[in-house]
Order: C-alpha cells, then sequence, then structure tokens
C-alpha cells in the first residue's frame, strides 16, 4: 500500500488541492469558526437508521475524506476511505492522538458533551505517545495476557446461566437488557478486580459515557470513583491476582491517575463494545435467513455470525480522533494543522475500493478496521477476551433457549442514538419456558 508523502507537496499543491474545503461553497473546514456548507452533522436519525447508507452517499459526495459537523457546530473531518483510515492510523507521528493540538480548543465549552470522549489533558493511553506509549501499551497487554483463558470462560459460562436462569422460565425476554448488556462487565469486574454488585452500575456507566450524550459527565464521575475505590484496595495488598493488582504494583513510572484512567478505558471499551457485538450477532442469527435455520443448531454458525458482525454492523463505528501535526493532504482534502480527524471504521470497512462486488466477507477474513489498527488498535489480548466473552454468551444462550426466536418484526428493531457506537436498544425473544439449571434449581 502506497501514499503521497505530504511532505513532498508544494504549497501550491496544497493550496490547488481538488476538494479542499476552500472549494467547497466558497468556505473554508476550518477558519476561525467556519464550518463548510456541505459539512455532514455527525448525528441524527440517519446514523441510527441504516448508516451505511448515509456513509455512501459522504463517499459520493465528497470522496473517502468528508467535512463533518460535531455537536454543538465543532468542524471536523470524517475519513471513509480504507486506505485513507489506514494510512492515518499507520502513521502517528503526522495524525497524533495529542489532542492538544487541536485548533478547537477556544469553541469547546466545559459542559460539551463530547468532552468525556474526547478530553483535553486526559491521562489515559488513548492520549498517550511515542516510547512512553509503547510502555504502557506492553504493561496493559502483560496484565491481560496474564489472565487464564480457560478462566474467563468458565465465568462467563457461569454468569450466563445466572442470568438465563433469570428469564429462562418466562418464555419471553428482551435479551439485549437481560443479557447482553449486563453480561460483559460482569465478567470483566471477575477478571479486572470490581466487586459483582458494581456490575450493573458499571454497565450503565460505561454504554452513557461511550454514546457521549447528556449523561456521559456524571458517568465518567462514577467510573472515576469506582475505579479508584478497587486500586485502593489493590494498593492496600487486598484481593487477588487480577488486573487492577497487575497494573498497580507494576507501574512502570507511570502516576495513580493514568493507571485509573487505563482502567476506565478497558471498562468502556471492553463492556460497551462486547455487549453490542453480542447483540448485533444475535440480531443477524434472528433476522438473517442464512443463519436462521441454523440456530438451532447453535455453535456452528456463532463464530461466521460474529466475524460478519465485524464487517457488516460493527460495534465500533467512527472513532475519536486523530490530530493532524501539520498541514498536509489525505484523501485529496487539505488537512491543517490542529484538525481533527475522525475514523470512519464502519464506512472503511464497507469501502467500494476493497469491496468493489459488495460481498459478504465471513469465514475467517480478519482484515476488518472494526479493532482499528497502527499502535493505538485494541490489544491483541484484549480482542481476545472480547471475543471469548461474546462467543460464549451466545452459545449459552443458544444451548439453553434452542427454540429462540425474534418477538417483534425485524423491521421494528431500534439503535441506541450514537454515530460513535452501533448497537441495539432491544431485541425481543420468545422461546419455550425452560427451568433454571444454577443454585436457583437446587
Amino acid at each position: 500500500m502506497t501514499s503521497t508523502d505530504p511532505t513532498d507537496q508544494s504549497s501550491d499543491a496544497l493550496a490547488a488541492a481538488p476538494g479542499c474545503p476552500a472549494h467547497l461553497g466558497g468556505e473554508a473546514l476550518h477558519g476561525g469558526n467556519h464550518v463548510s456548507p456541505l459539512a455532514v452533522p455527525l448525528s441524527g436519525p440517519r446514523f441510527h437508521i441504516e448508516p451505511n447508507l448515509l456513509y455512501s452517499e459522504m463517499r459520493r459526495e465528497h470522496g473517502a475524506v468528508a467535512p463533518i459537523v460535531l455537536e454543538g457546530g465543532i468542524p471536523a473531518w470524517l475519513v471513509l476511505g480504507y486506505r485513507e483510515l489506514h494510512q492515518v492510523t499507520a502513521d502517528s507521528v503526522l495524525f497524533t492522538r495529542d489532542s492538544e493540538l487541536w485548533n478547537q480548543w477556544d469553541r469547546i465549552p466545559e459542559d460539551w458533551p463530547l468532552a468525556p470522549l474526547i478530553g483535553r489533558g486526559q491521562p489515559s493511553i488513548l492520549y498517550t505517545t511515542g516510547e512512553r506509549h509503547r510502555v504502557r501499551a506492553g504493561m496493559i497487554t502483560d496484565a491481560l495476557e496474564s489472565v487464564d483463558s480457560f478462566e474467563i470462560r468458565q465465568h462467563a459460562e457461569r454468569l450466563a446461566d445466572e442470568l438465563i436462569d433469570g428469564f429462562c422460565g418466562e418464555g419471553s425476554a428482551d435479551v439485549i437488557a437481560r443479557y447482553a448488556m449486563p453480561f460483559p462487565v460482569r465478567v470483566l469486574a471477575k477478571i479486572y478486580g470490581f466487586p459483582d454488585e458494581q456490575g450493573p452500575g458499571l454497565a450503565a456507566a460505561a454504554i452513557d459515557l461511550a454514546d457521549g450524550g447528556d449523561l456521559a459527565q456524571a458517568a465518567q464521575v462514577h467510573l472515576a470513583g469506582a475505579t479508584a475505590a478497587l486500586m485502593a484496595e489493590r494498593k492496600a495488598g487486598n484481593g487477588p491476582r487480577d488486573v487492577a493488582a497487575q497494573l498497580v504494583g507494576n507501574t512502570l513510572g507511570f502516576t495513580d491517575e493514568e493507571i485509573l484512567h487505563d482502567l476506565i478505558v478497558l471498562v468502556i471499551a471492553g463492556h460497551t463494545l462486547t455487549a453490542d457485538w453480542i447483540g448485533n450477532s444475535l440480531r443477524l442469527m434472528l433476522t438473517d435467513e442464512r443463519f436462521t435455520m441454523s440456530v438451532a443448531g447453535g455453535r456452528n454458525s456463532v463464530s461466521e455470525a460474529m466475524n460478519e458482525v465485524l464487517w457488516e454492523d460493527t460495534p465500533a463505528q467512527n472513532g475519536v480522533g486523530r490530530w493532524a501535526s501539520r498541514d498536509t493532504i489525505l484523501g485529496n482534502r487539505r488537512i491543517k494543522a490542529g484538525d481533527m480527524v475522525c475514523l470512519g471504521l464502519a464506512a472503511a470497512n464497507k469501502d467500494p475500493q476493497i469491496r468493489p462486488d459488495n460481498s459478504r466477507l465471513t469465514g475467517g477474513n480478519n482484515a476488518f478496521l472494526s479493532f482499528g489498527h497502527g499502535e493505538h488498535r485494541c490489544p491483541v489480548a484484549a480482542q481476545e477476551i472480547a471475543e471469548t466473552i461474546a462467543r460464549t454468551a451466545i452459545e449459552v444462550l443458544l444451548d439453553r433457549l434452542p427454540d429462540i426466536d425474534l418477538a417483534i418484526p425485524a423491521e421494528e428493531l431500534t439503535r441506541r442514538p450514537s454515530p460513535w457506537a452501533r448497537g441495539m436498544t432491544a431485541l425481543p425473544v420468545s422461546f419455550t419456558p425452560t427451568p433454571p439449571v444454577g443454585p436457583m434449581s437446587g
């Protein structure tokens, strides 16, 4: 894969780049407070109903990189092209995670709903760069790799049975609210070290923060409080040798505040995206005729459905952010120093340049960008934990409720109103009532 080195571009070439914002209605995307009149708001029902059609329209109108408007009229760019997104995430110097470079900070109010997602001076690994990031990523990877995969599976199976026992005798349930949403964080609580009883509150806070709505800042406070309490326990030597214990015991010079924020990142990403992976995979298996006939067979089609979701219906729709460290050209767009570049993960997965026939990519093709790319991508160990949790959740549900079926027409299903994460608001199902199998049965 090759790309033009922006340092080789003359100033004339930059000024005349085709499709640059100066050519869009006569206004530059970033010129004081001006926003291109053709910029697309990164909000609204179209992102919730059928975002792939919107991404296609944006690509036809703007190309591989489109001007967008964030909440509050804040301008940014959305990378829609697979190759362009690969370029951005592979070059952490030109497109850095250092949010201090953003040229819009003077316009951001303190109560901006997206502040917890982007943040200024935020000390988590998400905004660490260079060698410091590599050391920090290795520390987190070591902590996650220490978790035994059999132990994860064992915790997941026990908790799956416990949750299913709560509704298996009713004959119907919303498996998002009663299963997919509370499930991942309860497994992660065991791995990371949080008490079981904190699971519901952590789950709610993780979703609110990931969606970036009005509840995001309160969610951030809740997560910070729970995480600080956990760290205090582990620093005092209390509790097992879990992920939290390893991070506070092997900080490699990072501060308590930095470790706290890293644990919060692990909770948010680990829970929210895994919960939506479970829900989106179940939706696919219950609504697509390629899977509905084999749902009773359970495990045979789970992996294929999960893989297809990461291509076609990825929980991580769009990501923030990268900031251009200097003027450059990306996808025939003039990107100015300090511009924010958002990652259109879902759009890149559907890029016709790599999928000209729009064929479905399953059967183990893992070239999707759903986990990101480059040094800031989701660690492999975290991906493996998420996959184990999601697969276990789906397999146990299908084993326990083999005749599970969608209880409403597929077209009535709705999504959470977030342009960042894509998940179901509800997934009502019906099934033959069965007795519980856990402690409640004995």
